[in-house]
């Protein structure tokens, strides 16, 4: 009775979480509020796959495959073949985030935690400020890639090959960097004297990664040196990788400048701060298949490497909880109690998810809300379009869609059948003034004709 009363209270968890992240997430989409990077990159190649057209993003200007070799979009696009929605990517983000509670559930029993105390921690899981959060920033596919680390663990615990391989491959296929996760938990693996597993994973990740940097995305890009692309957010370690790994022995003080620094603390306590109470250095082995995507991390000067908010600590969390559950099992934490572990989690939770965003930061542009619909519901073709970064998520099921934002001023107008803008709330990376500029040149152009105009929501129409 009792293992049937946890397992329902278990999946219970994990509806109700899917039911609030896809809530959240539809929310902000419907306020205008996502945007083209990343939600309408993805929506748009996803798309086009479904409609066995070439999956050439038009933000991107490439294949889809020539940005992180995320073959996972191909199997997704076949819920677009049911019907094109990009909702489907927000139902599945808040699936897959939410089915982690059930490894987490599954790994605290393995160690022999008590029924009510893994259910406490897979509790913890789904109020960990980032899963939120993350959920709330558009789409990505990593967030796949969460459970099915889990899951990976749970099997090479338990010894079940298939599941493991599987769970590995389905990792991997969420990006290519993720190789280098897959190639460290194999390290982990073999440390924990699980050789077999460990030399799988090791092998698996370490090749995929090699394949997907060197092989797939050059490909695609048709440029060998595309990988490079994310070099800037490191330039001062070196201009180019090699000189990098050179950098890191010739000229340690770069290597320790870049990673103890104010920032990188501040950036640790946010990672830290909802587990700490579960995290004690004897635990702290599993932190080795983190390695590669916390030192990404603290190593980058992009700050959005560096917060709750963005997908990049992603990789992080299963491992963190993975040495809460083994502290936990030793009886080693310095909270034990539920009510006590849950209150931390609800504290940590308000402090640092975004929720408040929807009282404030997500109301925005409400007073163009129903001007935007309209202005929307005009576009009636699969036309070429030009329009903010806010907009777009909602226009990508066409093959050309491309943003008025600052470095567009010379875009050729005369490749689109719609112009789109909204001169009160510009959005990401716009401005009035570049609206206006917009505006000038496209009411001076006798291709186009203005069809709406409302509430400073102007839409045109060659």
């Amino acid at each position: 009775m009792n293992k049937s009363r946890n397992r329902y209270a278990l999946w219970g968890m994990a509806f109700t979480s899917t039911c609030v992240l896809f809530f959240a997430s539809s929310l902000r989409h419907f306020l205008y509020q996502s945007t083209a990077w990343d939600l309408g990159i993805f929506d748009q190649a996803i798309f086009l796959i479904s409609q066995d057209k070439p999956p050439i993003s038009s933000f991107l200007d490439a294949h889809i495959l020539g940005d992180h070799a995320a073959l996972i979009f191909y199997p997704l696009a076949l819920f677009y073949k049911i019907y094109a929605s990009v909702y489907w990517l927000l139902m599945i983000q808040a699936i897959t985030l939410s089915l982690g509670a059930i490894p987490i559930y599954q790994l605290a029993k393995q160690a022999n935690i008590k029924d009510q105390l893994a259910l406490t921690l897979s509790g913890v899981y789904l109020l960990y400020p980032l899963i939120f959060n993350l959920n709330l920033f558009d789409f990505h596919p990593d967030v796949i890639a969460l459970p099915a680390l889990l899951w990976a663990i749970f099997a090479a615990k338990k010894r079940s090959l298939i599941g493991f391989i599987i769970a590995l491959l389905i990792v991997c296929s969420c990006k290519g960097i993720l190789g280098l996760t897959v190639a460290s938990l194999g390290i982990w693996l073999w440390l924990e004297k699980n050789y077999l597993y460990g030399a799988i994973a090791f092998i698996l990740g370490s090749s995929w990664f090699l394949i997907a940097s060197k092989v797939i995305i050059p490909f695609f890009t048709h440029n060998p040196e595309s990988i490079n692309r994310h070099l800037s957010r490191y330039s001062y370690l070196g201009n180019s990788y090699l000189e990098i790994f050179q950098n890191f022995w010739l000229k340690p003080g770069l290597l320790g400048g870049g990673l103890f620094n104010g920032t990188n603390l501040g950036y640790l306590l946010l990672l830290l701060i909802p587990l700490i109470w579960g995290l004690k250095p004897r635990y702290l082995l599993p932190l080795i298949a983190a390695l590669p995507a916390l030192l990404m991390n603290l190593l980058a000067n992009d700050e959005g490497q560096k917060d709750l908010l963005h997908q990049y600590s992603l990789p992080i969390l299963p491992f963190l909880l993975l040495v809460v559950i083994n502290t936990v099992a030793a009886q080693k934490s310095w909270l034990q109690r539920p009510r006590w572990i849950l209150l931390w989690a609800l504290v940590c939770f308000f402090a640092l998810a975004k929720v408040g965003y929807f009282t404030n930061r997500y109301l925005s542009s409400w007073d163009t809300w129903q001007a935007t619909n309209q202005a929307i519901a005009a576009i009636t073709t699969e036309g070429g379009v030009l329009t903010s970064a806010e907009i777009a998520p909602h226009l990508t099921h066409r093959p050309l869609v491309k943003l008025a934002v600052n470095g567009s001023e010379n875009l050729d107008l005369g490749q689109f059948d719609y112009i789109l803008l909204n001169r009160r709330h510009p959005g990401w990376e716009s401005s009035p003034a570049l609206v206006s500029s917009f505006l000038t040149k496209v009411e001076g152009d006798r291709r186009f004709q203005k069809i709406y105009e409302q509430e400073d929501v102007i839409l045109f129409q060659k």
